[in-house]
């Protein structure tokens, strides 16, 4: 069937009524946007709407599915044509109807699947006690904490002060430290590190109630730690040469993006930051304000 030409008929007829798509629409009991669909040949009626639309436009439905009305001796061949050309025309649509329904069904169950297989993923790193990928849920969930690399510091400080109250020139000094760790590089799986840092350290000592400086420095640091039992042990540590090889040994330890950011240590504020956590150590181990 030519839906152009069934909508140019309708329009020429309703029109010859002197009725507008409105009017024509509210006889039908549809929307005026259905009447302006089929004269644009973007559809036709539905089947329950042929038989009224006919009456009203006074045709038969051979005339309106021929486009045109039918001169009497055209009646059986066009009858013929008309019943083959709408069975092609309904079985068509049908056809993408159920093309439709089918990527409808098949979109839903996909969907479905998805979720369902993001759920599970999340149950099982739940009951394995590992942090989820998607959502928790609506399940009271509480995500494992990893305290590693607050633990992978913590054996580092503890590393340079027992270093330094052993190097240190009075008995009674201390070792101060505070570090700003810039990369933790897992060189064996769960096993070895490689700590990218920077160190500030101080020993100090009283005397004559007195604060005083025994030592101490400030660099960058490579640390190599193991993990052993659920233990961070310090095993190795590196530092550039001072003078004319420090440039040279920081291209050689640090990896290029954390010697970026090691080169602002004195102007980003890390310096400052280090100094203070260093002055609140003083104070709290001298019991006094310094």
């Amino acid at each position: 069937m030519d839906q152009i030409k069934i909508g140019k008929f309708i329009a020429q007829l309703r029109k010859e009524q002197n009725m507008t798509q409105l009017e024509l629409a509210t006889k039908l009991g549809i929307t005026d946007r259905a009447i302006s669909k089929w004269e644009n040949g973007r559809g036709l009626p539905d089947l329950s709407l042929i038989k009224p639309l006919c009456d009203i436009l006074c045709i038969s439905i051979n005339d309106l599915l021929s486009g045109e009305r039918i001169e009497k001796e055209q009646i059986t061949e066009k009858s013929e044509e008309n019943i083959t050309n709408t069975l092609k025309y309904f079985s068509k649509n049908i056809k993408k109807t159920k093309k439709m329904f089918f990527i409808i069904i098949t979109t839903i169950i996909l969907f479905i699947a998805s979720i369902s297989t993001c759920f599970c993923i999340d149950i099982n790193r739940m009951r394995n006690d590992l942090p989820v990928v998607f959502s928790t849920w609506g399940i009271k969930y509480a995500p494992p904490i990893n305290l590693d690399s607050e633990k992978i510091e913590f054996a580092i400080k503890e590393h340079l002060v027992i270093r330094g109250n052993n190097q240190t020139k009075h008995q009674n000094a201390k070792t101060f430290v505070a570090l700003k760790t810039y990369l933790i590089e897992e060189v064996e799986k769960e096993t070895r590190y490689s700590v990218y840092t920077w160190v500030l350290n101080k020993q100090l000592y009283l005397e004559n109630n007195a604060i005083k400086e025994d030592g101490g420095f400030s660099a960058p640091y490579i640390f190599t730690i193991q993990k052993i039992n659920n233990t961070f042990i310090v095993t190795d540590s590196h530092t550039p040469r001072d003078g004319s090889y420090y440039l040279e040994d920081m291209k050689k330890i640090f990896p290029k993006s954390v010697r970026k950011d090691m080169d602002n240590v004195y102007i980003d504020g890390t310096y400052e930051r280090l100094k203070l956590n260093i002055d609140e150590q003083i104070q709290l181990y001298f019991h006094r304000e310094y």
